[in-house]
Order: structure tokens, then sequence, then C-alpha cells
């Protein structure tokens, strides 16, 4: 057995030789795919030597497709590769694709499409140097279990988050939000759980890792998901062949020009679906939406230079009338904007709104901007109907060495007054839609949760009251539209390659 340290290492070195050869930004695109195809090698090895052990000695019953979870196919083998001196990429890039072919079930298109046979990138010598450095380890399940391969997985997602500024949003959320995500919408056996912005499919996982963790059947769960990134889309199914996960689907394509989740004539439902949308974009087809023939325009079109509702609409839509709820991930801006405020005012009529949670700032990956977290259900409990629960954890976040997240006392009190559904003097407050409508469909936090009480007796002059809220309001909402603002110049200045 390798301990978890030494796989991380090990991982983690193959990176590091790629350090001045290529951008951080692309590590992902060479280090993915190869570490998949070491690992289902060895355990093809290890399937075989198995069959072998079974038939005593029986070549042919060894190399029967039903011994295998994947096919391997003659001259693909890692070692095939390994023996290669020169063309080492334009190798590569041939037996993957035949990989490919030989399990077009599963495994279609799953390499990527990078560039193996860019010398001027990545040389023969450098290739050479990664692939002896994945053969120092043997990857088989006996060595290295699936669960302890799927955490390794993570944290080199983590690690090329961490390298690759900005675009990190891209393919990875904070894993203690996701957690946090997870507990609130309460996956349950056999459930459908879906992401329609997957990124490297952690969010899928995590539903599948909480139910493990409880002790309760995961197995039957149903994962879907849809990612626009080809590279992206193949991150998430290689992590979750490696987790050990079979009953999933991963679609590649744009979320609301061609969402692939149909049945008939309308969009697919699910039990659960978990987000973090990419925010404020503004490259999408506005127009098509007016008529989108999937009815997901439930509420109106979103303006053009903010699709936020449009994937808000998209994820309502998607969700089951009875069992269906959500929890999506987005800038602060969504709950008071006045652009959308006639498509917050049908949303909260529609009564579908369950807890409006703020959070601290830096929990967005790579990005100061505070965020929060919406929480949808299409058939509320009679005792929550008519009603949203307003949380501000605006200070449950801990920052260590240039990173936020959330500890696990912190997801406990949010979850604890989530589920309670119950005013907390300074963190929660229950609101009636009567009142949200009066302050004309503003889902801004501050109007409804006001800092904690020091008069002894929680009463405060009411025209105060008012006057303090309309000043934090206004304060937020000024706030967060300049950090979104600076945040998409930031993105859009280093996409130019200028410095700031």
């Amino acid at each position: 057995m390798i301990s978890q340290q030494q796989l991380e290492s090990y991982l983690w070195g193959a990176a590091t030789l790629l350090r001045g050869v290529i951008d951080a930004g692309d590590y992902k695109q060479f280090i993915f795919p190869l570490l998949f195809f070491k690992r289902i090698c060895d355990v093809y090895d290890e399937e075989y030597q198995q069959a072998l052990d079974e038939s005593g000695g029986d070549v042919d019953y060894a190399t029967f497709a039903e011994n295998h979870r994947f096919q391997i196919p003659k001259g693909a083998h890692w070692r095939d590769v390994r023996a290669k001196s020169t063309n080492v990429g334009q190798t590569l890039q041939k037996v993957m694709r035949e990989i490919e072919r030989a399990n077009p079930d599963q495994l279609y298109g799953i390499f990527g499409d990078a560039q193996w046979t860019n010398k001027d990138r990545l040389s023969d010598a450098t290739l050479r140097d990664l692939i002896e450095h994945f053969s120092s380890l043997t990857l088989s399940v006996a060595n290295v279990p699936e669960d302890e391969l799927g955490q390794a997985y993570e944290y080199l997602i983590k690690k090329f988050a961490d390298d690759s500024g900005h675009t990190a949003a891209e393919f990875y959320t904070n894993r203690t939000l996701v957690h946090l995500m997870t507990l609130m919408l309460d996956p349950q056996p056999g459930e459908s759980i879906y992401d329609p912005t997957c990124g490297s499919g952690g969010m899928l996982l995590s539903c599948v890792t909480e139910l493990k963790r409880q002790g309760q059947e995961s197995r039957n769960v149903k994962l879907y998901g849809q990612e626009r990134n080809l590279m992206t889309s193949s991150i998430a199914r290689m992590n979750l062949f490696l987790h050990g996960i079979q009953d999933f689907r991963i679609e590649r394509g744009d979320t609301l020009a061609d969402p692939k989740f149909i049945e008939g004539d309308r969009l697919r439902r699910f039990d659960v679906v978990l987000a973090n949308p990419p925010y404020s974009i503004k490259q999408w087809n506005r127009s098509a939406w007016e008529s989108d023939p999937h009815g997901r325009n439930l509420y109106g079109v979103p303006p053009q230079g903010r699709a936020d509702y449009a994937f808000f609409q998209h994820i309502i839509a998607s969700l089951k009338p009875k069992s269906g709820r959500c929890a999506i991930l987005f800038p602060h801006g969504v709950l008071f904007r006045d652009e959308e405020q006639a498509m917050r005012a049908k949303l909260i009529e529609h009564d579908v709104v369950e807890c409006v949670l703020g959070l601290g700032p830096n929990l967005f990956y790579n990005s100061p901007m505070e965020a929060c977290i919406v929480i949808c259900r299409m058939s509320k409990p009679k005792e929550r109907r008519h009603k949203i629960l307003f949380i501000n954890a605006v200070n449950e976040v801990t920052r260590e060495r240039a990173q936020s997240f959330l500890e696990e006392e912190h997801i406990q009190k949010i979850q604890k007054t989530y589920q309670d559904f119950a005013n907390v003097d300074g963190f929660a407050r229950v609101a009636t839609l009567e009142e949200i409508r009066a302050n004309n469909a503003n889902l801004s936090i501050p109007l409804y949760v006001r800092p904690a009480s020091n008069d002894g007796n929680g009463k405060a002059n009411g025209e105060a009251e008012k006057e303090l809220k309309a000043v934090i309001a206004d304060w937020q909402q000024s706030s967060i539209v300049l950090r979104e603002s600076m945040d998409q110049l930031f993105a859009m200045l280093k996409e130019a390659g200028l410095e700031y």
C-alpha cells in the first residue's frame, strides 16, 4: 500500500517536471490523462493476473473482456509507450485514441485534446521523464485503493487551481463550500443528482462521499453533469472513474445554448442540483432565450451583460416538482440588482426560494468577491411556505496561507440554523414574502438580518433601525458591484496578457 502523502508527492512531482516548460494553467491537460492512462493499464494487469490465478494459468481466459473493466488493445499499453525513445508524443496520442475506440461507451474522448505531438511544447526528453516518473509506482487497486487515489486526484486538482490563477474557477469550487451545500440538500440513496456546470465533478462526488460517510447506499445514486470545456469535462469523467463510480453521465456542451439532458421535448428533471455557474457572463445568446424551446424563461429574459438568471431559471426548470431542490453558489449581486428585479419578483412569488445564505470574502476561488448560496425547494414543507430564511454568515470563515475556507464548526452552525429555520439574533431571520414584497423583491441580506442586539432587550427605535438597514444594504450593494466590476477587469487584463 502506498501512503496518501507518498501518493500526493508522486502526483505533484510529475507536475514539477513541467515547470518552465509550459504554463501552470496547462499542466492539467497533460498530467491527468497520463495518470489515468497509467492507472487503467496497471489495473488491467492486476485483473489479468487475478484471472490467470483463478483459471490455473489460462491465458485466453485472462484476456477475456469480461475480466476487465476497460479494454487495453494490443500495442496500446503503458509499457508500449515506455519502450519508445522518439516520437513519444505521437505514440501517446495514438494509443490514447485506440483505448478510447476500444471502450466507446465509457471512454470516448476522455483523454481530451492536448497537443502531444507538438515537440516545441513537449520534447521527447520531457515526455520520457514524465513517463519514467509515473512508472516509479504501480497504481493497482491493491496498491492504491479507489478512495485513496480519488483523494489524491482531488489534491492534484486543488494544486493546479492554486497555480493557475483566475481560470481555476472554471474547474474548481472551494470544497468546504461544496460540503456545506451537500449537507443542506441532504441527498438520499437512489436519487438523481445534477450539476449543469460541473467543472471537475467535485459537487457530484461530494454527494456520493457524504452518503458513504453516513454509511448509506451510494452505488445507486445517479450522477449527471454538463461542462462546456472539453478538457475540464474529461477531467470530471476521469475523476469519477478514479473514485470507483460507474453510474454517471458527463456531457460536453454549453448548458444555456445546448442542454444535453432532454427527455422527449422537455428538460430532464432531477432530485438534487448543485451548481457554481460562471458569474455574470456576457457571451451568451440572449435572443434565443426569449423563445427558449425548453421553456426555461420562466421568469423572463436576463440582461445581455449578466446570464446569472439564465442559469438560475435553467436549474429551476431542471428540478422535479415534488423532491427537487437545489443549492447554487452566486455572487451577491443576484440578490438585489435592479436590472433583474422583475425576474427576482416572479421567482419569489413562485415560492421556491427557501434560504439565502451570505458567505464571507475570498470563498470564490481566486477572487475576493463575497459569495452567497441560494437554496430552492420545489415543494416546501408547509411550515416554510411563503417564508425565506436569511443567514448572514459573513464572519463564518477562516483564512490561512492566502486560502479561505469554512471550518467544521462554521459548517455545523450554518447547517443547524438552516435545519431549525428560526430567528437567531444577529445571524439569521425568517422573513415573510409580504415583507420581501415591501422591499421591492430585494433579497439583500442586511435588509433582513440586523446586527446582534446590545441593548439588553433587542428593541431599537423603529426609524433608526430602518435607516441603519437601508445604509447597510446600500453599502453592501455598492461594494459588491464594485468588486464584481474589478474582478471582471482583472480577468480581462490577465486574458490579454497585461500586468496589473
